[in-house]
Order: structure tokens, then C-alpha cells, then sequence
């Protein structure tokens, strides 16, 4: 869980997330070939956005939170710029969170609580998104969804499909409007092109929705013309005019102007009604003809939906509402231990191989040992298996749970370097103690070594660490800083130039004298993030001297400890995480080969007299002339503390464009409250 993580380790979480789903992105938008199911996309994105939400400052510019779709890859079709972004929606999963969006929608607009609040409720079609735009009544162009901004051109391809007017007749035309909808395949037409396909020996589509996309996006429209694509219309884009007031309304128009709407499309007046429609949607599900994953809520009056606007990259006013998890029994074959990047020894369940909800499931977390217990699950149980909610599919029930069978034991030691596996005080995980020797987390924590905020070296990305951890090149950290020996045999490999290696080696060499708070963050020491391992050198001032008072700690020594747990923003938990690491014996061999390379000069903050020494100051929303890592530093600069949260011990928030619920917070709190501009006039008074 985020609360669980480190700084550094929910950093290192944030990356591979983006990464991961900017990937994931790409199969499904790009190459209508997604390779995880919707439920397990959704539980990636709630889990990147429980992470921001618990380390707001870590968000990264790449940050999926801030993206809709994929970027449009190089395409035989030309690309099309929405005049008006189209959007994604959030999601819940259950009543409570449906509730909740409810409660801010009426918080946001200032209502009485007697104020009736009307939600459109349909089902959410699972298709291809496509925007249509009309120019006095004419279809002039059509276009994918893309990233939301920029999408691809499919107009001669819509052309074909017969559900998409070419002319709109009737009232109320406006001269520019664009309708915007899914282009979908029913489930019949699927198995009949799928069979089509397999008899010709072409390609076989994964799910409706993938076969709607791949059929859309084709160069050739005669391909397109000759696959069974409806289109559903669920919105509207950019328009010279609305002649509705509410979205009811405005669905019904678009109805009259000759487009298929949803069916279960209506009006509920509070979250009993919405509730009770998604309940009879979700009994309907099964018999309907194409595919749907949820239900959508929209604020039926348009005023209010102007009012309440956006955010990232989705309405207020909008919500899905998933379906939960389907599920199947099948039988627990063994259970392995995986460890990961963090030394968390993780439990795999394998499986019978068993269908849920249209996918083969092989694997199924097992989360920890407690849930091991909680389960009494063992080789050989039948047991039931729901996706949705996790990356990988859950495990929720033993049905053999009572038959006698030996229980299964948790290693003590880890399974990849066979270090000491221990659970720290009120955790339930099991981590490895062997670290920077451990090979299951040495490429992991090798890239955290070298990452931007921690040493940063440039030149030194995953790849070239895989490649070089392959070649034995790279085993630990000081090894980095023996590649200077291994030039010839670096330029030997392809793609090497005697300037890339040039440029490597130079940007090895500028770091042996390293500042020793991104040092001491770059180990990825448990709960030292990069903020506490500035707080400890300031203190200590030096590495030595640090792990001197660490060890003694661990050992005992009340002082050592009181020591340590006197800086502000230092706890137990740090404490203890310093003195386990150093404890390890492979660690400490590790460190000290580290440091038999390096020479971090003493580490000192000099620190200028302004208005906010010694006070806390806050960065909130988006900084336009400067990174937040640079104001950080220059409030550290000044003798402030720069801290990720609002509470009552801060002094100063500085608020960008976009600044949400902190700023908010501070309001209440009556904290000062100041600019960008503001900020940098007491930079510029402290010189």
C-alpha cells in the first residue's frame, strides 16, 4: 500500500507506473492490441493515483493523471487537432465512491441540501472513441480520440458506417457541431469476423472492441467498409451553438438528428435511482448485444456542468461507474515466492488455468504471508479467483479450506541471495535484508543509484544498466565507477560510439565527489527518501559519522537514537531502517567498496537570512519559471523547510496556476498564501 512506501520507493513506484501504463496505452490506443484487460488497466491508474495522492510531490511530468489516451504514433492516417480536448472519465467502483463524487459535485456548486440534484445514467459502451464534426449540417471531418488533443483523421473510413449520418436534418441545427461517441462491434458481428478471419488465416481479434479499432484505423476504407461497425453517440464537442439547456435534452436532439443513443439512457434524481439503474444494467449485461464495462453519470443541467469545468484530465461533472470483478473456481497448484525491486518477498499463486471474465488466469496474488494465513490456503485447495481491483487477478475464497493438508511455510530467508527475510515492527510484508547484493533488486536499485534526483548520472539509463549488469559489468554501485576500465570493451558493443563512451565515462567521473545526500538517498535505504537524507546530513555532516551513531542505535544506545530522532521530520522508523542496513554484512561490504571510490566532501547547507528561515514552506500547483526541485532547494537555501503537505505547522504556501485542494486547506487553515511572482521577490530580497 502507498502508506507503506518510502519516499524513494514510491518514486521508484511512480516511474514504473508511468512507464507501465504509458506502455499499456500505446497497445490499447495505438495498436489496438492491449495485452491487460480494463479491470487491470483501472488498477494500475488507481494505484499511481492513491501513490500522488499520498506523495503529491513526487508527480511526474509524465505523470499518466496528466494524459488522456496515447499520443498518435507514426500512422499512414494524418492527424487531427480536437478544437475542444476530449476527455477521460474517472471511475468508481462502488457506492460509496459514487456517493462521494455526489457530495462534491454539491460542495463545489455551493448547494442547499435540499437542492435536487438530476445525473444522466447510460451504459458506457466499450468501442473506440471517435468525434464527428458537421459544418452547416455536413459531415466534414472525423476523428479518433488520440491523447485527447491530437487524434487521427478516419473520415472516409465513418463514411461506411451506416449508424453515422453524412447529412443532419431537422431542428435546431447549428452550422458547427461536433457529436462524439464510440465506434463499436456487436458481439455477434465479432464472431463472425473472427471466423471469417481464421478461415482465411488473418488475424484473429483479441475482443470486440479491439476489432472496432483495427477496423476503423485502416489506411484503405474499402477494409473498413467491409467490417459491421455501429456507432453509439454519447456527447458533444466543440458547437457555434447547444440548443438544449440540459444533457437529457440535448442526447434526445442528437437522437433526432438521426443517431443511435443508449438505450438505457434516463434521468435519476438522487444516488438510490442511479444505484438502482446500475443494478438493472448490470442483470441486463449479460443478454445485450455488444459489450459494456459500466455505467456513466453526467450532471443533466449544462450550466452546472460549465460551472463545475475540469480537472487533469477529466469533467467534475462526470463519473464511470465500473462493474465489479467476475469470478471462477480453479485449483491452487503451488505457491512460489517472488521477490521485488524493494526486497518485498511476494507469494504467486499458480493455477489451473481458468476463464474469468473472457481471460485465461494462470497467476493470482497472494499479497503476504498473513493473507497466506487469513486464506489457510495451500497446494491443492479449490479456491475462487475474481479480477479487478489489482494488477494481477485476487484470490478471495478457500472452498477446501477445511480438508487436512500440511500449511504452507513462509521462507525466513530470501529465496534469491538468501539473506535474512524479516517483517519490520506492525508491517505485514517480508522483506529481504541482502539489498545492494540481492540479485532480484540490484538492476532496480542500481537505476535508483543513478537517477536524476539521486547521483544523476547521465548516460547510465535501463538499458545500458541491464546490458551491463548482463555482461557482469555491474554488480553494485562502485562498479559504475570502475567502467572507466572497461572503455575498450564498452565501444566494442553496437550502437557504442567513442563519444557516447566519452560522454559516459565523463558524467561517471563528475560524480566521485558526490553530494552525500543524494548519495545516501541513491542507496535506497528504506524510509530515507531525499528530503530525510537532507535533514540527517545536515545534522551529521558527514556519511561516517551517520552510520557510527546508526549502528550504535540499533545496539542499544538510547542517546545514539535520541540523536537521531531529535531532527525534525525523523522518526523510530528511520532509525531502525538505518541500523538494519548497516547490520547487513553484505551491505556494509558494498558500502564500504562504494566509498573506497568516492570522497563526498563534508555536506553543509549554506543558508541566507530571509522572512522564512526556520519557517515551512509549501509549493503548490504549477510553477512556470522554475521546477519544483529548484524551489525546494532555494527555500532550503533560505533556512526554510520545503515540505509535500499543508498543515497547521506551515508558515508559507506558494500557489501556481492549478493549485487544488492545498490551497484550499491553507485558506482554512489561514495560512499565508502567495504566488510565483511573490515567491521569487523574496528570493531576489534574501540575494
Amino acid at each position: 500500500m502507498a502508506k507503506e512506501l518510502s519516499e524513494a520507493e514510491a518514486a521508484n513506484e511512480l516511474m514504473r507506473l508511468a512507464r507501465a501504463i504509458a506502455r499499456h496505452d500505446k497497445l490499447y490506443h495505438a495498436q489496438d492490441n492491449p495485452e491487460i484487460t480494463d479491470q487491470e488497466y483501472d488498477a494500475l491508474v488507481r494505484h499511481n493515483a492513491e501513490l500522488e495522492a499520498q506523495f503529491p510531490h513526487l508527480i511526474r511530468d509524465d505523470s499518466p493523471s496528466r494524459k488522456v489516451g496515447h499520443e498518435v504514433a507514426a500512422s499512414p492516417l494524418s492527424k487531427v487537432t480536437h478544437e475542444l480536448r476530449m476527455m477521460s472519465l474517472d471511475n468508481a467502483f462502488n457506492r460509496e465512491e459514487v456517493e462521494e463524487w455526489i457530495a462534491r459535485v454539491r460542495r463545489f456548486l455551493s448547494l442547499d441540501a435540499d437542492e435536487p440534484v438530476a445525473i444522466t445514467a447510460e451504459d458506457k459502451i466499450d468501442g473506440l472513441s471517435c468525434s464527428l464534426r458537421y459544418e452547416g449540417g455536413e459531415l466534414v471531418r472525423a476523428a479518433t480520440r488520440g491523447d485527447g488533443q491530437v487524434g487521427e483523421d478516419v473520415t472516409a473510413n465513418v463514411q461506411h458506417i451506416a449508424d453515422i449520418p453524412q447529412q443532419l436534418y431537422g431542428e435546431n441545427v447549428p452550422e458547427v457541431f461536433e457529436v462524439r461517441g464510440e465506434v463499436y462491434m456487436s458481439k455477434q458481428d465479432f464472431a463472425a469476423l473472427n471466423a471469417a478471419q481464421q478461415e482465411v488465416d488473418g488475424k484473429l481479434f483479441a475482443n470486440p472492441r479491439n476489432a472496432a479499432a483495427g477496423s476503423l484505423r485502416q489506411k484503405d476504407a474499402s477494409v473498413t467498409a467491409k467490417r459491421p461497425l455501429k456507432f453509439w453517440a454519447y456527447g458533444w464537442g466543440a458547437a457555434s451553438e447547444v440548443p438544449k439547456t440540459s444533457q437529457h435534452d440535448m442526447m434526445r436532439q442528437i437522437e433526432a438528428w438521426g443517431f443511435p443513443v443508449s438505450p438505457f439512457l434516463k434521468i435519476a434524481e438522487n444516488a438510490d435511482a442511479m444505484i438502482a439503474h446500475y443494478e438493472e444494467i448490470g442483470r441486463q449485461r449479460p443478454d445485450l448485444g455488444y459489450e459494456i464495462d459500466g455505467v456513466v453519470y453526467k450532471v443533466d443541467r449544462l450550466d452546472w456542468q460549465q460551472r463545475l469545468g475540469f480537472v487533469a484530465k477529466a469533467p467534475r461533472w462526470a463519473l464511470a461507474h465500473k462493474f465489479p470483478a467476475e469470478r471462477a473456481e480453479t485449483t491452487l497448484e503451488s505457491i512460489d515466492i517472488q521477490v521485488g525491486r524493494t526486497g518485498k518477498l511476494t507469494p504467486v499463486g499458480r493455477l489451473s488455468p481458468v476463464l474469468v471474465g473472457g481471460v485465461t488466469v494462470t497467476n493470482v496474488t497472494l499479497h503476504n504471508r498473513d493473507e497466506i494465513e487469513r486464506l489457510g490456503v495451500r497446494p491443492g485447495d479449490r479456491v475462487v479467483v475474481q479480477r479487478a481491483g489489482d494488477v494481477i487477478p485476487q484470490l478471495v475464497d478457500n472452498r477446501t479450506r477445511e480438508v487436512e493438508r500440511e500449511p504452507f511455510k513462509f521462507p525466513e530467508t530470501c529465496p534469491e541471495c538468501d539473506s535474512e527475510a524479516v517483517a519490520e515492527d506492525g508491517e505485514v510484508d517480508v522483506r529481504c535484508t541482502g539489498g545492494l547484493i540481492c540479485p532480484a533488486q540490484r538492476t532496480q536499485r542500481l537505476e535508483h543509484f543513478v537517477s536524476r534526483k539521486a547521483l544523476d548520472i547521465e548516460g547510465l539509463g535501463s538499458k545500458t544498466i541491464a546490458q551491463f549488469f548482463d555482461l557482469g559489468w555491474l554488480e553494485s554501485p562502485a562498479d559504475i565507477f570502475r567502467l572507466r576500465d572497461r572503455r575498450e570493451d564498452i565501444l566494442a558493443l553496437e550502437g557504442w560510439q567513442d563519444k557516447s563512451v566519452e560522454n559516459l565515462l565523463a558524467s561517471v567521473e563528475a560524480k566521485r565527489q558526490p553530494d552525500a545526500a543524494r548519495l545516501l538517498f541513491g542507496l535506497g535505504i528504506r524510509h530515507v527518501g531525499e528530503v530525510t537524507a537532507r535533514d540527517l546530513l545536515k545534522n551529521f555532516h558527514e556519511l561516517p559519522a551517520l552510520r557510527e551513531v546508526a549502528e550504535k542505535a540499533r545496539a542499544g544506545d538510547e542517546e545514539a537514537e535520541a540523536e537521531i530522532v531529535s531532527i525534525d521530520g525523523v522518526g523510530p522508523t528511520v532509525v531502525t531502517a538505518l541500523g538494519d542496513f548497516f547490520h547487513e554484512p553484505h551491505n556494509v561490504a558494498v558500502w564500504e567498496d562504494l566509498i573506497s571510490e568516492l570522497d563526498p566532501p563534508r555536506y553543509e547547507v549554506k543558508t541566507l537570512d530571509s522572512p522564512v528561515a526556520g519557517k515551512t514552506v509549501v509549493f503548490t500547483g504549477k510553477l512556470e519559471t522554475m521546477s519544483r526541485d529548484e524551489a525546494k532547494a532555494q527555500a532550503e537555501r533560505l533556512g526554510a523547510k520545503a515540505s509535500g503537505s499543508v498543515s497547521a505547522k506551515t508558515d508559507l504556501l506558494v500557489a501556481g496556476p492549478g493549485a487544488g485542494s492545498k490551497l484550499k486547506k491553507a485558506q482554512e487553515l489561514g495560512i499565508e498564501v502567495t504566488d510565483e511572482a511573490g515567491w521569487a521577490e523574496i528570493v531576489a530580497a534574501a540575494g
